[in-house]
C-alpha cells in the first residue's frame, strides 16, 4: 500500500554457489540480508530499478513493475554488462529488445531470478525503513508497506502519507475520508 515498487536484475557468474538462495519471501529478514551482501560480492553485475508510488499510481503497479524491470537491465548495460537472454520471473516484459523466458515461480526455480529476488526486496525493505524515519507514526519499518492490519490500523488513524499508494482500494479509500487539508505529520 506504500512505497516504491523495486526490480532487480543479476547476472551471476558460471562458478556461483551460493547457498540457501531461494524466493526472497520463504527466507528470514536475518538470511536476506546475509546473502544479498553474498550476492553482490560472488555476481558479475546487478541492476535495481525503482519506481515511486507516485509512478504506480499513474501508470498502475504492472506496468510501473515492468518499468523497474526495464531498468534494473539497462543498469546492467551500463555496468557494462548487457544481458543477451533474460529469465524473468512471472511474465514477459513488453518492449524488451533482449530475447527473455518468463518462468512462473521463477524466483523458486532459477538461481539468478532468486538472487534478483533477495537484491530487490533487501532494497525494498532499506527504502521503508528510510521512510519510517521520515514517516515514524506509520510503523514502515515494520510492515515495510505492505497491507498488514498494522498498517491498515495506522492509515484509518492518520491517513495517507506521501509515500502512500493512492491508486490501491485501501488507501483511496481512506484518503476519500480525510478532510481536506489533514495531512501525515512528518518529523
Amino acid at each position: 500500500m506504500a512505497g516504491p515498487v523495486v526490480a532487480a536484475a543479476v547476472i551471476l557468474s558460471g562458478r556461483s554457489l551460493i547457498p540457501d538462495i531461494n524466493d526472497s519471501k520463504k527466507l528470514s529478514h536475518k538470511t536476506r540480508e546475509r546473502l544479498f551482501d553474498e550476492i553482490l560480492q560472488d555476481c558479475l553485475a546487478f541492476g535495481v530499478g525503482i519506481r515511486s508510488s507516485q509512478y504506480i499510481d499513474k501508470y498502475g503497479i504492472v506496468e510501473a513493475t515492468f518499468s523497474a524491470m526495464r531498468i534494473a537491465l539497462e543498469m546492467l548495460a551500463l555496468k557494462g554488462c548487457p544481458p543477451g537472454f533474460v529469465v524473468v520471473d512471472g511474465f514477459p516484459v513488453p518492449g524488451l529488445e533482449i530475447p527473455q523466458e518468463a518462468v512462473i515461480r521463477g524466483d523458486s526455480l532459477v538461481a539468478s531470478v532468486a538472487c534478483a529476488s533477495i537484491v530487490a526486496k533487501v532494497t525494498r525493505d532499506r527504502i521503508m525503513t528510510k521512510y519510517s524515519e521520515l514517516y515514524p507514526d506509520y510503523g514502515f519499518s515494520a510492515h515495510k508497506g505492505y497491507c498488514t492490519k498494522g498498517h491498515r490500523a495506522k492509515l484509518t488513524s492518520l491517513g495517507p502519507c506521501p509515500i502512500h499508494r493512492r491508486s490501491f482500494s485501501p488507501v483511496r479509500d481512506k484518503a476519500r475520508e480525510r478532510k481536506p487539508g489533514d495531512n501525515a505529520r512528518t518529523r
